[in-house]
């Protein structure tokens, strides 16, 4: 997510190398999305430069290969993982697998979901994004989900698109989000100590800024209770989510002043000839 095509020149100098854009990233947030490695698992150097641009309180939320999530749903899926995990092993700590799957993954498929997070190797955070609708609107569906995911210590991550799909699309941004994004009920539990959210706002920053008020006010109750959460903020087109992710940020110290701010970032030159 931190090689953005809108970022340079706006959140990243515009003339900096794709090896150092996460670091400069960085300096604008403290954790990332790593939504490729849905689609190919990288190379254990590339993974390694990752870590060495960021800091040890840097947060890597990591997607498991659709391989294993989408095409074989959990079955047979014992060399992707281990080249996955040894991909990812440079990250430590900092790392949380994030498990996404299909829409059409259902409470009946939560038996093998169980058996794929316990394998997991322990001290490994694990998070699961589900999009079936059964899980938010029937409580035996959510509960047999919920005692999976406890068993494993894994997270359930909530896609907020309620704002979204609020009214109708105005934009080819937002017409494309539309078609592809979950309409799902929002959901504000959390299952560990370190609860992950993905937002979906508008094109308007107003609107976007506008929705998130409840997730500022349960991220301060978490931060109150002694939890760690990570949010994810986006728009359709995410052109300006550093910038809000940052103004949602500030919009949480003012409910728990005594919040580390984010860094600094780094000055973003102008582009020159020379």
């Amino acid at each position: 997510m931190w090689t953005h095509k809108a970022w340079p020149g706006r959140f990243l100098a515009p003339s900096l190398p794709a090896k150092e854009r996460l670091r400069a990233y960085a300096g604008w947030c403290n954790a990332v999305e790593g939504n490729t490695t849905f689609y190919a698992t990288p190379a254990r150097a590339t993974v390694e430069t990752w870590a060495e641009q960021t800091g040890p309180d840097f947060r890597f939320v990591v997607k498991i290969p659709k391989a294993v999530t989408h095409e074989r749903r959990f079955q047979g899926v014992e060399a992707e993982m281990r080249a996955f995990l040894d991909a990812v092993e440079p990250l430590g700590a900092r790392a949380v697998l994030w498990t996404q799957v299909p829409g059409s993954f259902g409470p009946g498929d939560v038996d093998a979901l169980r058996r794929f997070l316990r394998r997991l190797p322990t001290g490994l955070r694990r998070a699961v994004e589900v999009r079936h609708p059964d899980f938010f609107t029937d409580p035996r569906s959510a509960s047999l989900l919920e005692d999976a995911l406890a068993g494993a210590e894994a997270e359930w991550v909530p896609f907020d698109t309620t704002v979204f799909f609020a009214r109708p699309p105005v934009s080819a941004a937002e017409q494309e989000a539309w078609t592809r994004k979950p309409r799902l009920p929002r959901r504000t539990r959390a299952l560990t100590d370190r609860p992950v959210v993905r937002y979906l706002g508008r094109d308007s920053a107003e609107e976007t800024a506008a929705g998130w008020e409840p997730w500022a006010e349960v991220v301060a109750g978490w931060l109150r209770e002694g939890r760690s959460p990570t949010v994810f903020l986006h728009t359709p087109d995410n052109d300006d989510a550093p910038a809000l992710a940052r103004r949602f940020h500030d919009d949480v110290r003012a409910l728990v002043p005594g919040l580390d701010p984010l860094p600094e970032p780094e000055p973003v030159e102008p582009a020159t000839l020379f």
